[in-house]
C-alpha cells in the first residue's frame, strides 16, 4: 500500500515565544471619569495586580495600589474621607500622593507608612494612569493629544463601551496595519491605506467606498464610504478622527478604541464615540447617531474579539505583500517592553508604507458582484481601526 508522504523541509511552523512578563509603558487610559470619579472608591484590575481609584474632597482623581500596606485591608471596600481613602480595616487614611495622612486610634503615623501612588492624568472627561517597570515619571514629550470636541458644546457626550477579551493585548495592535481584514471583518471595502510609524506614534490612514451588496450600516442612510485617520499614542491609546459620507454631507465622529493589560493573558477593551452637532444636526439627533454609530462600531469589535479569542498567537506570520508592514508594527510596539535605555532607533525612526489596493479592490468586487447576482447578503459589521 502506497503512503502519502509530505516534505516537512517544506512546512512552516507557527512559532511563539513567552509572553512577556512585565507590562508596556505608557499611558493607559481606565474608563471614563464621571464613573470612576463618583465619590465612592472603585477596583480596577490592571497590570497584574488590584488598584484602587478614588476622587478626594479637593477634586484630585487618584489611582493607588488597592491593599493597605498596614494588614492588607482591600482599600477599595474602603470608604472616601475627605482627601483620603479609608481602609475598612483599621481606618488607615492613605492620600492621593500615597502617603498615610492619619491613624485615628495612634498618636503618629509611622515614617515609612507608604503605598504605591500612580501618576494620573484626568483629560477630555477620561482617566488615564502611567505604567512604567522603571517606575520613572512620564516624560515631559510622551503625552496625549487633547480632542477636539471632547469638551465643546457643539460634540455630543462620550458613548462608551467597555468589554473583557481573554488573550494579549499584543492581538489588538495588530490591526494597525491589516488592510485586508477590513473586507473580511468588517464589511468595508479599502480604497486607500497607508501606515506611519514615529517615535510613540503609530498612524493608519484609511479610506473605504461603501459595499453594494450590504445593507445599511446603522438605522438611517446609507454610507457612501468612510475616511479615517487613526492614531495609537503610546501602547493602549487610539484616536481616530472618523468621518462618515452620505449623500447629505460628512458626519465627523471621533472614535477611540483604548486598552488596559489585566495580566498577560486579558486586556479590558473600550472605546467611546462622540459626534459633532450642526445646524442639520441638532443635540438630540446627535446623541442618537453617537448612539447609533457606536452599536456599528460595537458590531465590528464583537467581530475583531470573536477571531481574537480562538486565534492562535504567532511571532512570524507568513504574509504577502498587502498584509502591511506586520513585523514593523510590532518592532515599533516593542519600544514599550524595553528599558527606556534600551529602546533601539529603529523602534521609533520614521517609517512609511502604502499598501497599493488596485488588485486587491478588483477581486472584492468580484465577490461584491456575485453576492448580488446571487443576491446573497453578508453579515454586516461595524467599522472599527
Amino acid at each position: 500500500m502506497a503512503t502519502l508522504q509530505s516534505d516537512t523541509a517544506e512546512v512552516r511552523d507557527i512559532e511563539a515565544a513567552a509572553l512577556p512578563t512585565r507590562f508596556a509603558r505608557g499611558w493607559h487610559c481606565l474608563g471614563l471619569a464621571r464613573e470612576l470619579g463618583d465619590g465612592k472608591p472603585h477596583t480596577v484590575n490592571a497590570f497584574g495586580q488590584k488598584l484602587v481609584v478614588f476622587r478626594a474632597a479637593d477634586g484630585g482623581l487618584h489611582v493607588l495600589d488597592g491593599y493597605c500596606r498596614h494588614m492588607g485591608g482591600d482599600l477599595s471596600q474602603g470608604e472616601v474621607k475627605g482627601n483620603e481613602i479609608a481602609c475598612p480595616f483599621h481606618d488607615w487614611r492613605w492620600g492621593g500622593d500615597g502617603r498615610c495622612k492619619q491613624i485615628p486610634y495612634s498618636r503618629r503615623v509611622p515614617k515609612l507608612a507608604r503605598t504605591a501612588a500612580w501618576p494620573t492624568l484626568e483629560q477630555d472627561g477620561m482617566l488615564f494612569v502611567w505604567n512604567d517597570p522603571e517606575k520613572e515619571a512620564p516624560p515631559a514629550d510622551v503625552t496625549i493629544p487633547r480632542i477636539e470636541g471632547a469638551t465643546s458644546d457643539n460634540w455630543t457626550d462620550w458613548h462608551w463601551y467597555t468589554t473583557v477579551v481573554n488573550t494579549n493585548c499584543r492581538e489588538i495592535i495588530d490591526n494597525v496595519v491589516d488592510m485586508a481584514h477590513f473586507f473580511y471583518i468588517h464589511g468595508g471595502l479599502p480604497t486607500s491605506f497607508k501606515n506611519v510609524f514615529e517615535g510613540y506614534v503609530a498612524t493608519q490612514y484609511y479610506t473605504s467606498a461603501a459595499r453594494p451588496d450590504l445593507g445599511l450600516a446603522a438605522d438611517g442612510p446609507p454610507i457612501l464610504g468612510t475616511t479615517s485617520v487613526a492614531s495609537y499614542y503610546g501602547p493602549s491609546f487610539m484616536i481616530d478622527d472618523l468621518t462618515y459620507h452620505y449623500e447629505h454631507g460628512d458626519q465627523r465622529t471621533v472614535l477611540l478604541n483604548c486598552h488596559y493589560p489585566i495580566n498577560e493573558h486579558s486586556f479590558v477593551l473600550q472605546y467611546g464615540i462622540i459626534v459633532e452637532k450642526s445646524e442639520s444636526v441638532p443635540e438630540e439627533v446627535a446623541m442618537q447617531m453617537a448612539t447609533g454609530l457606536g452599536d456599528f462600531v460595537k458590531l465590528g469589535f464583537e467581530q475583531d474579539v470573536a477571531i481574537w479569542r480562538n486565534k492562535a498567537r504567532i511571532d512570524n506570520p507568513l504574509l504577502c505583500e498587502e498584509d502591511g508592514p506586520v513585523y514593523q508594527l510590532r518592532r515599533w510596539y516593542e519600544q514599550f517592553y524595553v528599558d527606556a535605555a534600551d529602546v533601539a532607533p529603529d523602534m521609533v525612526d520614521r517609517f512609511e508604507f502604502e499598501i497599493d489596493t488596485t488588485r486587491p479592490r478588483e477581486a472584492w468586487m468580484k465577490e461584491v458582484e456575485a453576492n448580488i447576482a446571487a443576491k446573497r447578503k453578508p453579515k454586516l459589521v461595524g467599522f472599527t481601526g
